[in-house]
């Protein structure tokens, strides 16, 4: 038997929750049950969700055990830090499992315990900058579904937890299981952790006319070679000007803009076609298929043959 423990604090995000019906339902695929779940938090008794809704808990402490911990997210982690008493267990315990994972922003719980200390994760992306800007010592990958680091697992928001338990269930009871959960859940398919969880353009968000063009015209034009002289030239500034506002009002560099929307193209194309990869790296603008399956090892952590594998 399985115990996965949960992990909730005042205000807690109502959507972890939603996970653990993965759970219930891979009992149901597998015949005996495997998991037990329980709940717990700080001091124990009724914990109250965003949404008011009242959850009988159990107290953290010596006696509390699990293989697996999953930590809830709140709404705002910056408003709503980790409570103490939350933070010391898993200080103490976290690690000692076998797993222990943070849905949305329950991964900045995680990192003010120091369990993502010199780790990859991720977390809801309207957070992301927060998570890195805060703990420096994290690789934060703000677009990625979820993450698995060795003991560490975290997902992006609301509904990519249901992926992250998903995942879960296909590590310990295999993808027959899985894919028996996901067809009762009517999920549309099993979504591998290196999709993405948002648009490339959304999170660029430059402020200037100038840089919104020079990108719009950039994402209309990939199968072409894109340098800072072309979007220069399209933005009506010089290379260097440009690529100094460009830096200032979206935090990357064109280059580096340029193949994350490369990126998003070829996913999209993955996972809505049946062009070959050689088709899809040239309408792309990628050389050949070689060179985009480096990048996407690069951006996403998995091949592209990956992504076409879990969409099918």
């Amino acid at each position: 038997m399985h115990r996965i423990g949960y992990v909730l604090s005042q205000g807690f995000q109502m959507m972890a929750l939603a996970t653990q019906t993965v759970f219930e339902y891979a009992n149901l695929a597998a015949g005996p049950a495997f998991y037990t779940l329980e709940n717990f938090s700080e001091a124990g008794g009724d914990v109250r969700s965003s949404l008011g809704l009242a959850v009988d808990t159990r107290a953290l402490g010596r006696g509390s055990r699990a293989d697996t911990w999953i930590v809830a997210g709140v709404n705002d982690p910056v408003e709503s830090p980790a409570e103490p008493g939350v933070l010391h267990f898993l200080r103490r315990r976290g690690l000692q499992a076998r797993r222990v994972a943070g849905i949305c922003t329950g991964g900045f719980v995680l990192a003010e315990a120091g369990l993502l200390s010199g780790r990859r994760a991720t977390t809801h992306w309207a957070f992301a900058r927060d998570l890195r800007d805060r703990f420096e010592d994290i690789r934060v990958e703000d677009d990625r579904i979820f993450v698995i680091d060795g003991p560490v697992w975290t997902s992006a928001g609301m509904t990519a937890g249901l992926d992250l338990a998903l995942a879960m269930v296909e590590q310990d009871l295999g993808n027959e299981v899985a894919r028996s959960v996901a067809r009762k859940l009517v999920m549309p398919q099993h979504r591998s952790g290196g999709q993405s969880q948002h648009s490339e353009m959304l999170a660029l968000a430059p402020k200037s006319d100038r840089i919104q063009a020079a990108l719009a015209f950039a994402r209309a034009n990939l199968g072409r070679p894109l340098g800072v002289e072309d979007l220069a030239a399209h933005a009506h500034l010089s290379p260097r000007q440009f690529s100094r506002v460009f830096t200032a009002e979206t935090g990357q560099s064109p280059a580096k803009a340029i193949e994350a929307l490369r990126l998003e193209a070829a996913r999209l194309m993955i996972e809505q076609s049946r062009h070959p990869m050689e088709v899809i790296a040239k309408e792309t603008g990628f050389r050949d298929r070689r060179h985009l399956r480096e990048a996407f090892m690069r951006g996403f952590g998995t091949p592209p043959q990956a992504v076409r594998r879990a969409v099918r």
